[in-house]
C-alpha cells in the first residue's frame, strides 16, 4: 500500500494530534448546546451556523442527504439535523469535543445509536472545510478512527477537499500519510483532488505528472482529470501543449476509447474547447502584454488553433483585439479584424473604434480608411467617435502634405474624405493651402481658397495668410495687397504673421516706407514684432537682391532687442555675398559662432567661395571645420496653425511605415 500511494508524497507521517485549545471552554459549549436540544424553548432559537453549511445541508439530494435521499435533514424517518450538527462541531478541536457535541444528537437508541450515520460525518467534513474549521474536520476523522469505523475513499477524499478550500495545503501529506495507514488506496477522486490543489499552488509540473500515473495505476480519467489537466496548462500558458492535450481527447473521442455516455462526452467536449480557447487567449494576451516578438508569437498560436479545428467565437477574437494596444501589434489586429468579419460579418462598434485608432498609432492610416469604409458599406453605423478618429489620421496625413509641401496629394485627401461622407472643415482646407504655400504654387493657392469658399466655409486668418504668403512668392504684389484689403474688409482681423507677408510684400515692391507703416500698424495693435518678422523681411531683400537694405534692416532689428537668430545670419549672409562684401560676410559668421548659433554648411561654403572669388586676405581657418547641419527652408508660415508635426513623409501615398512620430489626442471607449 505504500507504492500506492508514493506519487503523492515524499514521506510518511499521520494525522496530526488535533490541537486543544481551552477544552472546558468547549465542555461548557457542549454543555450549553445539549441543555438546549435536551429541552427546547417554545420559540426556535437562532443557530450558531454557517449561511453556506446550511444552504448545503438543507437543500436536498443524493449527495447531501444522510439517508436515502428523501431530504438533507432526515435519514429513515428519524430526524437529524445535518446543518445543526456541522454548527456544533464548528467548535470542536480534539476528538473528544466532537464525541461530546455529537452525543445530544444521538438520542436513546442505545449502542446501535451511539454513532451518528457515516454519511452525515462526510457531509459535514465538506461543509466544514467551505467554512474554513480545518481542525474540526480533522477531529471528526480522528473521532471515527477511535471509534472503529472503517473509513473508506470518501471520507478521505472529503477531508482532503476540506483541506484545499481551507488552503492550508501543507497539511495534505498528513491526510496521505493516514490513508497509508489505514490501508486506503487512493481513486481517482483522490487524483483529481491532488491535481486541482497543485493548480492552486502553481505546481503544474506535478499535475502533468500525477495525470501520467492515473492510467498506470488502472484508474480511469474522469472529465474533471481532463478540465484540471487543462486548467493546468492554462496556468503554465503554453498554448500549443493545451491544443495537442485536446486533439487527442477528441481522436480517443471518436474511437470510442473514452468511458461514460456518448452524449455526456459531446456535452464535456464543448467544455473542453472553450477551455482550450481560454487557454490559448491568455497565452497570446501574455504574448502582446510582454512578450519579446508579440506578432509571431500570437500567429503561430492562431495558426495552430486552425490546424487543431479550434474554433474561437466572435467574442474571443474582440477580447484579444482590446490587447493590442503597441504600434508594433497593427499586424495582429488587422488579422483578427478578418477573422471576425469572415466569422459572421458581425462586430461591435467599439472594436473598430479601438483597431482605427490601432491603425493610426501605428501609422498605417489607409488601413485605418478601409476599417472606415467597411463601417459605411457593411455595419455597424460609425459613431461620432469613428469620425473624430478617421478624421484626425487625415489631419495627420493633411499636415504632412503640408510640411512637405505636397499639395497635389492634399488636394486627394480632400477629394478622399469627401468620397468617404467625411466634410472637410477650414483646417483640412488651410492644410492644403499651405501646402500651395510652400510649394510656391500661386494659381493652386487661389483655387483651393475659391473651392474652400464654394462649399461653404468662410476663410480665417490662416487662409488668408496662407493665400497671402502664395501671392508674395509668386510676386504678384498687387493682386496681394488687394486680397489684404479684402480681408480687412470682411472683419478678419490680422495677426503677426500676417503682417510679417504684408511686409515682404512691400519690400517686394520696393516701398520700404510701408514697411515702416506696417510696422507702426503692428504697434498701433499691441503686436510686437519677433525675429520672425525681421527674417521675413530680409528673405525677401535676398529673393530681390537688396543686400544693402538687409544689412539695414538687420541693425533696425538689433535697434529693436531683438535677438537674431540661425535663420538671420544665414539669409544676412547670403545677401552680403550678393552686395559684394565677403569680408563682412566673414564677420557676421563669426559673430554667430561666437554667440554659439550653429549655421548650416551651405553658411560656410558661401563665406568661403565668397572670400576666395573676391581676392580676400582673410585667415579663412578661423572659421573651423566645415559644419554638418543641413541647410533647412526658411518658412515664416510655420506657426499659422497648431497641426501635429510629421518628421517625414514616404514618397508612395501607400505605405507610411517611415512616418515619424505620431500624436493622437486619449480618447475613451464605449
Amino acid at each position: 500500500m505504500a507504492s500506492s500511494l508514493a506519487a503523492f508524497r515524499s514521506a510518511a507521517g499521520h494525522v496530526p494530534l488535533p490541537r486543544r485549545n481551552h477544552q472546558s471552554a468547549t465542555h461548557a459549549c457542549a454543555s450549553s448546546l445539549l441543555r438546549q436540544l435536551q429541552h427546547p424553548p417554545a420559540e426556535p432559537l437562532p443557530r450558531r451556523r454557517s449561511r453556506r453549511v446550511a444552504a448545503k445541508f438543507t437543500t436536498g439530494g443524493g449527495d447531501t442527504t444522510t439517508g436515502d435521499g428523501g431530504g438533507g435533514r432526515t435519514r429513515g424517518g428519524a430526524g437529524i439535523d445535518v446543518a445543526a450538527v456541522a454548527a456544533v462541531l464548528r467548535e470542536a478541536r480534539t476528538a473528544d469535543d466532537v464525541e461530546l457535541l455529537v452525543s445530544g444528537f444521538l438520542g436513546g437508541g442505545g449502542e446501535g445509536r451511539r454513532l451518528l450515520p457515516l454519511q452525515v460525518y462526510t457531509s459535514v467534513i465538506r461543509g466544514l472545510g467551505k467554512d474554513s474549521c480545518l481542525d474540526a474536520a480533522f477531529a471528526v476523522v480522528e473521532h471515527l478512527k477511535r471509534r472503529g469505523i472503517g473509513l473508506n475513499q470518501f471520507v478521505y477524499n472529503c477531508l482532503l477537499g476540506a483541506v484545499k478550500n481551507c488552503g492550508e495545503f501543507g497539511r495534505i501529506e498528513d491526510v496521505l500519510a493516514d490513508m497509508e495507514a489505514q490501508g486506503i488506496a487512493p481513486n481517482i477522486v483522490t487524483f483529481n483532488t491532488l491535481m486541482s490543489i497543485y493548480v492552486q499552488q502553481g505546481r503544474t509540473d506535478d499535475v502533468f505528472r500525477l495525470y501520467g500515473e492515473i492510467e498506470g495505476r488502472g484508474l480511469v480519467p474522469t472529465a474533471a482529470s481532463y478540465s484540471t489537466v487543462m486548467s493546468a496548462y492554462k496556468k503554465a500558458g503554453d498554448a500549443f501543449a493545451a491544443i495537442k492535450f485536446f486533439v487527442t481527447l477528441r481522436e480517443k473521442y471518436k474511437k470510442g476509447e473514452l468511458v461514460g455516455n456518448h452524449d455526456d462526452w459531446e456535452q464535456e467536449f464543448v467544455k473542453f474547447e472553450k477551455l482550450t480557447v481560454r487557454v490559448c487567449y491568455m497565452s497570446m494576451r501574455r504574448s502582446l502584454v510582454g512578450g519579446q516578438n508579440p506578432v509571431r508569437e500570437v500567429l503561430k498560436v492562431l495558426l495552430a488553433m486552425d490546424e487543431a479545428g479550434v474554433r474561437p467565437e466572435r467574442n474571443d477574437y474582440e477580447r484579444l483585439v482590446w490587447a493590442c494596444t503597441g504600434e508594433e501589434h497593427y499586424t495582429i489586429g488587422k488579422e483578427l479584424y478578418q477573422r471576425i468579419r469572415e466569422h459572421d460579418g458581425q462586430i461591435s462598434l467599439s472594436v473598430c473604434n479601438h483597431l482605427i485608432w490601432l491603425m493610426g498609432k501605428s501609422k498605417k492610416w489607409w488601413a485605418a480608411l478601409e476599417i472606415y469604409e467597411d463601417l459605411l458599406d457593411k455595419g455597424p453605423k460609425p459613431n461620432n467617435l469613428s469620425y473624430e478618429l478617421i478624421m484626425s489620421h487625415f489631419n495627420i496625413l493633411l499636415n504632412a502634405a503640408k510640411k512637405r509641401g505636397i499639395w497635389r496629394w492634399g488636394v486627394r485627401l480632400l477629394n478622399k474624405m469627401q468620397e468617404k461622407g467625411l466634410k472637410p472643415g477650414s483646417k483640412e482646407w488651410n492644410a492644403v493651402l499651405l501646402a500651395c504655400s510652400r510649394a510656391s504654387e500661386t494659381s493652386a493657392a487661389v483655387d483651393i481658397f475659391k473651392k474652400m469658399i464654394e462649399e461653404g466655409l468662410k476663410p480665417d486668418v490662416v487662409s488668408y495668410g496662407a493665400l497671402l504668403s502664395a501671392l508674395e512668392k509668386g510676386k504678384l504684389y498687387d493682386e496681394a495687397l488687394r486680397v489684404w484689403e479684402h480681408m480687412c474688409k470682411v472683419g478678419v482681423k490680422p495677426n503677426l504673421y500676417a503682417y510679417t507677408i504684408l511686409a515682404s510684400i512691400h519690400i517686394g515692391k520696393g516701398n520700404h516706407a510701408m514697411v515702416d507703416a506696417v510696422l507702426n500698424d503692428m504697434l498701433a495693435e499691441q503686436i510686437e514684432p519677433t525675429v520672425v518678422t525681421f527674417n521675413a523681411i530680409i528673405s525677401a531683400c535676398v529673393r530681390n537682391n537688396m543686400g544693402g537694405t538687409a544689412f539695414e534692416w538687420f541693425h533696425r532689428m538689433k535697434i529693436r532687442s531683438i535677438e537674431p537668430n540661425e535663420i538671420t545670419y544665414q539669409m544676412l549672409i547670403e545677401a552680403l555675398v550678393q552686395d559684394g562684401k565677403p569680408r563682412l560676410a566673414y564677420e557676421m559668421y563669426m559673430k554667430a559662432s561666437s554667440q554659439g548659433l550653429e549655421l548650416p554648411a551651405k553658411s560656410y561654403d558661401t563665406v568661403i567661395e565668397a572670400c576666395k572669388a573676391y581676392g580676400s586676405f582673410l585667415d579663412l581657418t578661423t572659421l573651423g571645420p566645415r559644419p554638418t547641419k543641413r541647410e533647412e527652408p526658411i518658412r515664416i508660415e510655420n506657426n499659422f496653425s497648431s497641426f501635429s508635426q510629421v518628421k517625414e513623409l514616404p514618397n508612395s501615398t501607400y505605405h507610411f511605415g517611415g512616418t515619424g512620430m505620431y500624436g493622437f489626442f486619449r480618447y475613451r471607449m464605449e
